[in-house]
């Protein structure tokens, strides 16, 4: 059985990607990303939604609810899956300060990001990706796990609803997705 992959990213992003808003991602990883630090080593995730590190000054829109980090037993609910069509490492700032429009990231949070070093990242550099998004016709309800936890972009999820993969939706529809991959182009 293949493994079933979560993407951790904070609620405000994830909505902004629920709502067809993003169809980007910006990441430099997180501090138990292993000694290479942080790839997008998955093509397809569920999108995790997490409450830790969210700061309204980190994002330029969206609605940012502080609440705690997810405890043993709390009840999460995934409504997103996404692919990454494709995903670079951009160590031009121009490029990156380009792609503004494109995500609800702030300025400043980008660039800490694009400056931060370690973890087999250099400054200078951040990844991005392109990704799909696509609605689940269901939430997928589980109870969180302490294996959910710590500061880092891939999980293993519990086995996911049967035929979700047939009854999930594109948030953005294939017209709307082709201009922006267009639009894109590979950075």
């Amino acid at each position: 059985m293949p493994e079933i992959i979560g993407f951790k990213e904070w609620q405000v992003v994830c909505n902004a990607l629920a709502s067809g808003r993003q169809s980007i991602i910006l990441r430099k990883g997180g501090i138990h990303e292993g000694r290479t630090g942080f790839s997008f080593a998955h093509s397809t995730f569920f999108l995790f939604p997490t409450r830790f590190h969210t700061q309204a000054d980190q994002v330029r829109e969206g609605q940012v609810v502080v609440m705690p980090e997810w405890q043993t037993g709390d009840e999460i609910q995934i409504t997103h899956h996404a692919e990454a069509l494709w995903a670079v490492t951009l160590t031009d700032w121009e490029q990156i300060a380009a792609l503004a429009p494109l995500h609800i990231y702030s300025e400043a949070t980008v660039r800490d990001r694009f400056d931060w070093q370690g973890k087999g990242m250099a400054t200078g550099s951040i990844h991005v990706a392109l990704v799909r998004t696509r609605k689940l016709a269901e939430p997928w309800i589980f109870p969180y796990q302490p294996s959910f936890g710590g500061c880092r972009s891939w999980i293993n999820l519990p086995s996911p609803p049967e035929n979700w993969a047939q009854t999930a939706s594109p948030v953005l529809d294939d017209s709307a997705f082709s201009a922006l991959s267009i639009l894109l182009h590979r950075p």
